[in-house]
């Protein structure tokens, strides 16, 4: 039976993320998830979208439009203040993903925070499919 080029390339994409995904150790997530949160972040305090969604998935992309984000970013900075000090906390892998977490803090605000990041593997690059500080 012959597949249709369309389900042999989400079953390739699979295939891509379960290989990068669950065979990799934390140290190799870790490298490649530290340089894009700190794009991220960099990018929100200099408030610069197109750098910001520089790795993000379309689904992300068409969800942060550039008014949201100089909202969202303009917000964070009046009662935070911008982003300091990151500590990993933990991986959690899933079939298609991989959720990382930091403690992170702030230049204002006291207290912890978390920052999460989803990282998704496609057309053989890896991308931002949620992110969030709270």
């Amino acid at each position: 039976m012959q597949r249709t080029k369309s389900n042999s390339a989400e079953e390739t994409s699979r295939n891509d993320s379960i290989m990068s995904f669950e065979k990799m150790g934390d140290q190799q997530l870790w490298d490649i998830a530290n340089p894009i949160m700190d794009n991220l972040m960099d990018a929100s305090t200099q408030l610069d979208h197109a750098k910001h969604v520089r790795d993000f998935t379309e689904r992300m992309k068409a969800i942060v439009t550039p008014e949201y984000f100089q909202r969202i970013c303009q917000q964070y900075q009046a009662e935070k203040g911008y982003f300091s000090t990151r500590m990993p906390v933990a991986v959690f892998r899933r079939p298609d993903s991989v959720a990382i977490v930091w403690k992170q803090s702030f230049t204002k605000a006291p207290g912890e925070f978390v920052a999460e990041m989803v990282l998704v593997h496609k057309n053989g690059k890896y991308r931002v499919d949620h992110v969030m500080v709270f």
